[in-house]
């Protein structure tokens, strides 16, 4: 198991200090050379609060899935939820032997029982011998504590283009399993085509990233899944919900997009009993995600239009509620994307009036990023699962913990 020591676990700017000192007199022990060997870097701190007087870092980070490691060449497409029993369980394909999108590909994960400081040894949800077995989504229902994992399904040997133009040999299969032991084991996976996916749908993802249970108004108790497809013959892209009623036990095909040009996407609850759609999106003359919204529980969505706070690389991104509002403070959302147009800058936003502003950041990685899921920690802060390296984001998944206070302004444009 491998970690990556942030300057927030050492508990103070000394810490750092000596191993400058130390470097400058060419004396550095063995500790200081530990320290010096995962990634401390005083010039990245420093450009984090630009002005500000030394301070601990935000960000505590582990490494989950190392890409070489467990018998699979890359580890892909992140997602991570807390049980109700404060247990946080990270997801994943493992790529068996490369770190494309198809082939034998397996959906395997790791649990932490300390709000992701250490991980517990890989374990596999679902290996079908040569196909693809991927694109997690789980969701918890907090009556029962049953958590429930949406995931897609197609022959190792279908590509997605195949799949897009019908000459595959079979199309992408949408299925689900659950547990109700706290993650330690999984149902065999049942597949629920036939209830979510239209016959002249080709391509179909559910997620990735996690679904939500509504917690207030008419709707309360529904769980929700973001998912997206393409259409045979026109070959639009759409995102949509899909949804259960009855705790997991059915689930139904959901409102869709209005428009196409999206597809990826996330889902999360306002006030005033609304849902908010963010995704990812393909208009290429608007490198922004867009938006809508539901006032159905996801049944139907309106008002699709672009969000230009949220630059975007053509990627997943991830959007979570970490609080609701109270007589005290604002509610708070919290997005992470790369933001730019190139797969890189892994951040997070901040939003205290239900997404129609981000006004405060946290940038998590100034490297090359792709694909993250949030989380809201029992401790009352947040973590942030994703892909990060140092000469192209698929090297590790890392989980990042930080507090919402370390979110900052961000500068006037």
């Amino acid at each position: 198991m491998s970690h990556s020591i942030s300057l927030g676990r050492l508990g103070c700017w000394s810490a750092a200090c000596a191993v400058v000192a130390c470097a400058a007199a060419e004396t550095l022990p063995l500790n200081m050379l530990d320290l010096m060997s995962v990634r401390l870097k005083l010039s990245e701190l420093d450009a984090r609060i630009p002005g500000a007087a030394p301070a601990a870092n935000p960000v505590d980070e582990t490494a989950v899935f190392t890409s070489g490691q467990d018998g699979y060449h890359t580890f892909r497409i992140p997602s991570v939820i807390a049980t109700p029993k404060g247990t946080l369980l990270a997801f994943c394909e493992g790529r068996k032997s490369g770190g494309g999108d198809s082939g034998d590909i397996d959906l395997v994960f790791k649990r932490s029982a300390d709000l992701g400081r250490t991980w517990s040894a890989m374990a596999t949800v679902w290996d079908d011998g040569p196909h693809t077995c991927g694109n997690p989504c789980p969701v918890v229902d907090r009556d029962s504590g049953t958590i429930w994992l949406l995931l897609t399904w197609n022959r190792g040997e279908d590509r997605e283009p195949q799949i897009i133009a019908q000459t595959s040999r079979d199309t992408r299969r949408v299925f689900v399993t659950r547990s109700t032991d706290d993650g330690l084991t999984w149902a065999r996976p049942r597949e629920i085509t036939a209830d979510v996916k239209l016959t002249n749908w080709t391509w179909y993802a559910t997620g990735p990233g996690a679904g939500i249970q509504i917690e207030r108004g008419p709707h309360q108790g529904r769980l929700v899944i973001p998912c997206d497809h393409i259409e045979a013959g026109t070959k639009r892209y759409y995102s949509h919900v899909i949804h259960s009623n009855d705790r997991g036990q059915s689930w139904a095909l959901g409102g869709r997009s209005p428009q196409p040009q999206v597809n990826e996407c996330e889902v999360a609850e306002l006030t005033g009993n609304r849902l908010l759609l963010n995704m990812r999106n393909y208009d290429r003359s608007r490198r922004t995600r867009q938006v809508a919204w539901s006032d159905d529980g996801g049944l139907s969505w309106q008002d699709q239009r672009h969000d230009p706070a949220l630059v975007e690389p053509i990627c997943q991104a991830s959007l979570r509620r970490l609080a609701w509002p109270d007589d005290r403070q604002p509610g708070l959302l919290l997005f992470s994307n790369p933001a730019s147009t190139k797969r890189e800058r892994l951040t997070v936003r901040a939003s205290r009036d239900d997404g129609r502003t981000w006004p405060a950041a946290l940038e998590l990685h100034p490297g090359p990023a792709a694909y993250s899921c949030l989380v809201a920690l029992p401790d009352g802060k947040a973590g942030c699962l994703y892909e990060r390296g140092h000469r192209q984001p698929y090297e590790t998944i890392v989980f990042a913990r930080f507090a919402p206070a370390a979110l900052r302004p961000m500068p006037a444009p």
